[in-house]
């Protein structure tokens, strides 16, 4: 008899490669949607993050390393690798935000397109239905202004009859 294959996949999903990368905040059935994009947020956060601060403190360690001072050649030599070390570490810091940009602008692109159209179509109702309260205004004003003339010009008339009779 067979027997059940034993996996380290914590769900099956269509692509076998898609559990390679871990992730610290798996969905769970009683994880919400706000709650799952919170965590990723906030994941996307903590990278950033880690990756300025490297870049502030290897710009900090540069910084202290340009001293200028008596020195013999080893610490000459010795400042230079250090001063190497920290660039390259800059330069793999600045690299990874230049990853995370470029995967936060694809996450944009092929985000739920349905959402986006729902939010349009709700604002473009919403439009609408501004428009059509502004287009009875202006007509109940312009009602208004037209009976205010008409009953001015029909009293002038009114009281030009009533003058040429006396």
């Amino acid at each position: 008899m067979a027997d059940i294959p034993q996996t380290d996949v914590v769900r099956r999903v269509a692509l076998p490669t898609a559990s390679l990368i871990s992730r610290s905040s798996q969905p769970t059935i009683e994880q919400d949607s706000d709650t799952y994009l919170d965590a990723i947020e906030e994941e996307w956060n903590k990278k950033v993050d880690v990756e300025v601060e490297t870049l502030v403190d290897g710009m900090t360690d540069l910084v202290g390393l340009a001293s200028i001072g008596d020195k013999d050649k080893f610490r000459v030599a010795l400042e230079a690798f250090q001063a190497q070390c920290r660039a390259e570490s800059m330069i793999r810091a600045a690299n990874s935000l230049l990853s995370i940009t470029h995967s936060m602008k694809l996450l944009l692109l092929l985000s739920d397109e349905s959402q986006i159209a729902n939010r349009r179509d709700a604002e473009q109702r919403s439009v609408q239905a501004e428009k059509e309260e502004a287009k009875k205004k202006v007509a109940a004003l312009l009602d208004e202004l037209l009976n205010t003339r008409q009953q001015s010009t029909s009293n002038a008339a009114t009281m030009d009859t009533v003058m040429e009779t006396s």
